[in-house]
């Protein structure tokens, strides 16, 4: 009788357990949604807690006009059905855009997680004026993991907004028109496709410029392999600099529009700064033909000021890129296998 007693004491431990560690999201419902991530919040606060999942079914989750949804909760993890299906939307006004005022998500935790799920910022882009900033993910948290996560918006898209900070994506979108992949840290981006919108709404104006780092204080800043830049109508450019001594390296871009790319690759006119460490090795064209030129110096002005810089990497040089080298005691594609075989198995059980 008392290992009978103790055996249903133990099933009912592993199911409170159970359900502590997944919160399930009612389909389409955004008040749901909301209620998941307050509910994660407060079971995870703790650094070392175990990883939380938040299933958030294919169907459109409209956050209307609320903005900087805080994710204050360490490892927990936003999982969607599907890339596509999956949608969750904010749309501020255009008379509040700003870079630190717009985002759909706030993050402040260590290890989150984000899969196969779309982030739409649709403020208004075109009817803002001079600028539209309309963040996605304002990240101020620190190991953060995207793993096929579409972000959608025109300027400031993605902000890594803290300069200590280490973040991964791997198979991911990102779209955009200014800066829209912005910040501080180091973070890698896998086989990712980058997709330049209209710089405006008819497209035959404007340039856009992809990157604005300001990764000054890691040693690795902004590193893309093995991505597609996928261009719509404007011009574009990989990167310019904001401010301090920034990093941006490409490794073995595919360009769709290679004829797109202005010839600087990079933006030349800093803001606050020409101390750019910008360089790019082994890009191609859609056939898969080298086309990254022998040489390409780029002098960064500001003011009077000029610096000459060869953008084009050695293949010395584009070596020392590698995922294990830039995070030496953090492993996110591990991290990732694990969570999918995670995933795998809480699916089967719903």
């Amino acid at each position: 009788m008392k290992r009978i007693i103790l055996s249903a004491i133990s099933c009912c431990l592993l199911a409170i357990g159970y359900a502590q560690q997944v919160i399930n999201v009612e389909k389409g419902n955004a008040k749901s949604l909301l209620e998941a991530v307050e509910q994660a919040n407060k079971t995870n606060a703790d650094k070392d807690a175990e990883r939380l999942f938040i299933i958030i079914p294919d169907g459109f989750y409209d956050l209307g006009k609320k903005v900087l949804t805080r994710i204050t909760g360490h490892n927990i993890a936003l999982i969607g059905e599907s890339m596509k299906g999956t949608v969750i939307q904010n749309k501020p006004d255009a008379k509040d855009e700003g870079i630190s005022k717009t985002a759909i998500f706030q993050n402040r935790g260590t290890g989150n997680y984000f899969q196969d799920l779309t982030l739409k910022n649709a403020l208004d882009y075109y009817a803002a004026g001079s600028a539209g900033r309309a963040v996605t993910i304002q990240d101020k948290g620190d190991r953060t993991i995207c793993n096929r996560v579409c972000l959608l918006s025109y300027q400031d898209t993605y902000f890594s907004d803290n300069d200590q900070s280490q973040f991964f994506f791997q198979d991911s979108e990102i779209h955009g028109t200014v800066d829209f992949i912005c910040g501080d840290g180091d973070v890698w981006f896998e086989r990712c496709r980058i997709v330049t919108e209209k710089r405006t709404a008819d497209g035959l104006e404007g340039r856009d410029v992809i990157a604005a780092p300001k990764t000054s204080k890691t040693p690795w800043g902004y590193i893309f392999n093995h991505c597609t830049v996928e261009n719509i109508m404007s011009n574009f450019e990989y990167a310019r600099g904001w401010s301090a001594t920034p990093h941006c390296i490409w490794l073995y871009t595919t360009l769709l529009t290679p004829e797109k790319l202005n010839p600087t690759r990079f933006d030349y006119r800093g803001m606050r700064t020409v101390q750019n460490d910008f360089k790019e090795y082994g890009t191609m064209d859609a056939q898969g033909r080298d086309i990254t030129p022998k040489t390409n110096v780029v002098t960064f002005v500001i003011k009077d000021e000029q610096n000459p810089v060869e953008t084009i990497l050695t293949p010395a040089e584009a070596k020392k890129y590698k995922v294990k080298e830039v995070f030496k005691d953090w492993h996110p594609q591990k991290i990732i296998r694990q969570v999918e075989k995670q995933v795998k198995k809480i699916k089967k059980r719903l």
